[in-house]
């Protein structure tokens, strides 16, 4: 639930942040400034980088549960989640121990989201 910002030249961590739970992607949109951890909470959380060493969470945007990938098209600023309802998950085993449902047939779509 924290995101770490380093300086990619001397490999320090400049801050910590919090984000959403089960974090997949995150995204830098540099015409912006804006940085995106999308959250398998069904969130997404906005950090805005207001120098090389200040950042602030702006907002945490409701998306859907399990919309974790994302990807930033960088003319339009828009962020786009693929996503489908999931069914129930299988029991756990050794080899999976976190297992998800698969995906509900039809209920796949994407969700874009302009900030």
């Amino acid at each position: 639930k924290l995101m770490a910002i380093m300086d990619s030249n001397t490999g320090k961590v400049v801050t910590t942040l919090p984000i959403g739970q089960g974090r997949d992607a995150a995204m830098f949109d540099p015409g912006t400034g804006l940085i995106f951890s999308s959250n398998g909470d069904g969130t997404v959380t906005v950090i805005h980088q207001e120098s090389a060493d200040k950042y602030t969470v702006v907002e945490n945007p409701k998306t859907e549960e399990g919309a974790r990938t994302m990807a930033v098209d960088l003319k339009t600023h828009k962020i786009f989640f693929p996503v489908g309802k999931r069914g129930p998950a299988p029991p756990a085993t050794a080899e999976d121990p976190n297992p998800r449902g698969a995906v509900e047939p039809g209920s796949f779509h994407v969700l874009i989201l302009g900030l």
